[in-house]
């Protein structure tokens, strides 16, 4: 993504275009940016050979997934909605990863008959109930336990989830407590051990003491797992000042750590491979002025884009047509939605706009559509995927009578 001409673009073709043509809000995906992420991941820890299960959560979109699952990435989930989901975009459930603290017992009779790869248990009833569902199916089932590590992981505190005060995972008391109990079930294998500590990561240090965590409880138990679910939560530079997160030192962490321990390893990253691959084309409604700054009123609102509202985000903004021209205003960018957290940014010096001029929110191609709604009876945005100079439907843009 690019300016060319002070005209911004997504691959070859112009967000003016794309605009004109489809209008907005319009989510766009860059096919191109995809490759290369799923390409730089691949190769990043390709010494040991992961499982990589993309994380259906960040993106839901059907067509999208159908992309990813080409690159041979399986997936991770977390509900019987994301598991038919990723099943319907012709993932191999042997490839499947279900996690989550609250499977009911449909979800998971739903999971042992499909045959996913593994279940990722939280809780010690969870494990109990997955025992009682596979006596009654007279079946051994392989599951993983997830440990909480209490491992600050430096994020956001809304999306931080391997702290000891976080819902996810069990202690390590009641982690041995179930080694102990369950190793000699006729119905349970222990196949594995899973943590995932946050999300949005960019410090490879809090995964170096979440694999100190790990190795330490290891050597306290001959138990042996057959694998490691290491979770995801790696992060993309949101901002300009962001660092990237460092692949290479975590890589050569973990196979510090394999050096102990002979465990094939398993990943679930979600916005490492869609993050910086979307952007959300919007257009300014009206220009509401103000003693102190410029409310820029667009089109799209918390409804299509949760995360600033969520937990204050950042997402940088960008005009379609560049132009020299600064404002001396301060501008905050802000939707229709009645909500005072219906705000996306404020910023300083940015270029002079007018009403219907258009602009571009970045990096929206994780946890953008996915934790979109109908809020104020408002329809969903069209999902476009960008090949080149090619622009591709992957979903419509919802209509109001679908909603009544």
């Amino acid at each position: 993504m690019k300016y060319i001409n002070s005209k911004f673009l997504i691959e070859k073709v112009g967000v003016q275009n794309i605009a004109k043509k489809f209008g907005t809000p319009a989510y766009c995906y860059s096919y191109g940016l995809l490759k290369n992420n799923i390409k730089k991941f691949k190769n990043s820890f390709k010494s040991f050979s992961p499982l990589i299960c993309f994380a259906i959560k960040s993106n839901t979109n059907l067509n999208l997934i159908k992309e990813i699952k080409k690159f041979g990435l399986g997936a991770d989930v977390v509900s019987i909605g994301e598991l038919m989901l990723a099943i319907k975009a012709g993932i191999n459930p042997k490839k499947i990863v279900f996690s989550g603290v609250g499977k009911t017992s449909e979800e998971i009779k739903y999971a042992i008959n499909k045959g996913v790869f593994l279940i990722n248990a939280e809780s010690k009833s969870e494990i109990e109930e997955i025992e009682r569902i596979a006596k009654l199916k007279k079946r051994k089932i392989e599951i993983g336990i997830r440990l909480n590590p209490n491992t600050d992981a430096k994020t956001l505190s809304k999306i931080s989830t391997g702290k000891k005060e976080n819902k996810f995972g069990v202690n390590e008391k009641t982690f041995f407590e179930i080694i102990n109990y369950f190793k000699s079930s006729k119905f349970i294998k222990l196949k594995c051990l899973s943590v995932h500590i946050g999300s949005q990561i960019l410090n490879y240090q809090p995964y170096k003491k979440m694999l100190n965590v790990i190795n330490k409880i290891l050597n306290k138990t001959n138990y042996k797992f057959e694998f490691i679910d290491l979770g995801g939560g790696m992060g993309i530079p949101y901002d300009l000042n962001d660092k990237k997160l460092n692949y290479k030192k975590y890589s050569l962490a973990i196979k510090k750590f394999l050096l102990k321990h002979k465990s094939k390893i398993i990943f679930e990253p979600g916005r490492s491979i869609v993050g910086n691959i979307g952007i959300l084309v919007s257009k300014v409604i009206y220009i509401k002025k103000s003693e102190r700054k410029n409310f820029i009123i667009l089109d799209t609102a918390m409804n299509d884009l949760m995360r600033p509202a969520l937990y204050g985000a950042k997402h940088k903004i960008l005009p379609v047509i560049k132009k020299n021209k600064k404002s001396k205003r301060v501008y905050e960018f802000v939707g229709p939605i009645c909500e005072s957290t219906d705000k996306f940014t404020t910023i300083k010096n940015f270029q002079e706009l007018k009403e219907k001029d258009l602009v571009v929110i970045c990096d929206v191609g994780a946890y953008g559509m996915s934790l979109s709604s109908n809020y104020n009876m408002r329809v969903k945005p069209i999902e476009l995927l960008i090949k080149k100079t090619k622009i591709v439907v992957i979903k419509k843009r919802q209509k109001l009578k679908d909603l009544m």
